[in-house]
């Protein structure tokens, strides 16, 4: 109905020119638009069907099919030509594809971050990209002005983003909701804006330039032996340094995921009074997620910086965090194959149906509302470890 209605009201607006009405040339703009509500009409129709109970049936039993034979298969194999796939990538597609691949694994690592915060905790985090563009200015000002390597970097600049995350997370500990996800975006803000009037230190709106990339020392037999130190300038390259990161994140979440303090954010997520009750220390593990979810925000931004050579504090908005809390969201909270996926979609999919132009967006919004709709808990929902008493009932 919605599109109906959207159809309607533009058809004679869009056919106003200088020379009268042009009805043709309406019609060829709202063509998609008409299609799309066709489609949805018919699925409607088709949904309410008595065959369609019998397809429905159909389906979940091929889809009971297809996960049993899957499980046969053992893990590690999978894992192995999972692994094995992502390293011949940059060999069976163009730049462009390397390209897109990177920012999809930059965003992996952010996405996985902030599920530390928001789907294994439960804290609504709308300032997350301020830990992002610490790790990139860490990077990029110990680089450029006092020439410390992109491997050495890493660790400080993840170190340095926890400590933000920790800072920011100390006032907001005793907030819940709401007001939790304002001060969160005010805090995110304030980085923004220190980044941006700090002349002295971070060059302020202009930003920061001649980044150097990562590098590594190879042996040379050249006249003797000796070392010889080699930068990462082609983007293939830089596809296997995000990769070894993303990689790493995901283990690392998933391993805090199934650990003690892992068990702790979950049951804070799910009711942080009865948590304390039950003797967990809610104050420290929340302040822990927030440190936690930070640093591999940190890891993304040194990332960024080495690939961009440059920073610039327009980078940093808040779209950006909305972008990835939207990812975490639509994968599905704690999740780590969900929001691997949500990440694909978000970044991945505009991309694919680029050369639709501005249909694109509309399409890909609509679907994104669809979703949200038809499964609100996400692409790949979180597996729950046991069951409740409603699941049962």
């Amino acid at each position: 109905m919605g599109l109906g209605w959207f159809a309607l009201l533009l058809f004679p607006l869009l056919g106003i020119t200088p020379d009268g009405l042009t009805f043709q040339t309406t019609w060829n703009v709202l063509k998609p638009v008409a299609l799309a509500a066709v489609g949805i009409v018919g699925l409607v129709s088709l949904s309410h069907l008595p065959a369609a109970a019998g397809l429905r049936r159909a389906a979940d039993s091929a889809r009971a099919g297809a996960a049993t034979a899957v499980s046969r298969v053992p893990t590690f194999v999978w894992i192995t030509l999972l692994l094995a796939g992502l390293a011949a990538y940059p060999q069976l597609v163009g730049r462009y594809g390397v390209d897109v691949a990177v920012n999809v694994l930059v965003y992996v690592c952010l996405g996985l971050g902030l599920n530390v915060v928001v789907g294994l905790c439960g804290l609504l985090d709308l300032g997350y990209i301020a830990f992002y563009g610490v790790g990139a200015y860490t990077y990029a000002i110990l680089a450029t002005q006092f020439g410390v390597s992109f491997w050495i970097c890493l660790p400080i600049a993840a170190v340095l983003a926890a400590v933000a995350g920790a800072c920011i997370g100390y006032p907001t500990l005793r907030m819940r909701g709401d007001y939790l996800a304002i001060v969160t975006l005010g805090f995110g803000e304030i980085i923004r804006i220190i980044i941006n009037n700090w002349m002295s230190l971070t060059n302020g709106p202009n930003g920061i330039i001649s980044i150097p990339p990562p590098g590594f020392y190879t042996v040379v037999f050249d006249g003797g032996i000796s070392l010889e130190h080699v930068l990462l300038r082609k983007l293939d390259q830089m596809y296997y340094v995000v990769l070894v990161l993303a990689v790493g994140t995901v283990i690392a979440v998933r391993h805090l995921n199934f650990s003690r303090i892992g068990r702790a954010w979950e049951a804070i997520r799910e009711d942080e009074t009865a948590a304390e009750l039950m003797g967990v220390n809610t104050f420290r593990f929340k302040l822990l997620a927030y440190a936690m979810g930070a640093t591999f925000g940190g890891l993304a931004g040194a990332f960024f910086a080495a690939r961009m050579k440059s920073v610039a504090p327009n980078s940093f908005s808040f779209i950006e965090s909305a972008l990835v809390l939207a990812m975490v969201v639509l994968g599905g909270l704690g999740s780590i194959p969900g929001i691997v996926l949500g990440a694909l979609a978000l970044i991945a999919l505009p991309e694919v149906f680029r050369e639709f132009e501005q249909y694109r967006m509309l399409v890909f919004g609509g679907a994104m509302a669809v979703m949200m709709l038809v499964r609100p808990q996400g692409l790949i929902p979180a597996m729950r470890m046991g069951k409740r008493g409603e699941d049962e009932a």
